[in-house]
């Protein structure tokens, strides 16, 4: 984690309802992001409120700001509840390039070794070399998933 990052973010577990939300959810949507409106949308339904086993949902804060959320599901596309999935990564543009998505996804990695034995993601093409970056290689050919890191030290916390 950069030292910026860790000198001045909080990263803490996350419920969508709080208005600092609604102000990234709406810089999203406007960027041409959907996944904090499907967040949102998941979370108000019942439909996905990272409660299950391993799950959970983080903010990165600046002061009163929140700059980016990152989640970890068990992965809804695969059968097997040891593939947990990378959820909802944003950061704003005003704290993008300071270490958030780092630490939000290495937060997510750490956690997600605890109760998975692979982490997926699909990420947009312009985020592969930061995926690649954090160690998560490539995977071609399956539709859901761009991305995969096996884990080691899986099961210490189930």
């Amino acid at each position: 984690m950069s030292g910026l990052a860790q000198s001045f973010y909080v990263l803490r577990r996350l419920r969508p309802t709080v208005p600092a939300f609604d102000a990234l959810k709406e810089e999203s949507r406007l960027e041409g992001y959907w996944m904090l409106v499907r967040l949102a949308d998941g979370w108000a339904s019942g439909r996905n409120k990272f409660l299950k086993r391993g799950e959970a949902l983080f903010g990165a804060w600046h002061g009163r700001d929140l700059a980016g959320v990152c989640g970890l599901n068990i992965d809804p596309y695969f059968e097997d509840r040891s593939q947990g999935r990378v959820r909802h990564l944003f950061v704003s543009a005003g704290h993008r390039r300071n270490g958030v998505g780092r630490m939000l996804v290495e937060t997510v990695i750490d956690r997600a070794r605890q109760y998975f034995a692979v982490l997926n993601t699909r990420a947009p093409k312009e985020a592969f070399p930061f995926y690649e970056g954090l160690g998560f290689q490539r995977v071609a050919g399956e539709e859901f998933v761009t991305h995969r890191m096996m884990l080691s030290g899986y099961g210490k916390g189930s």
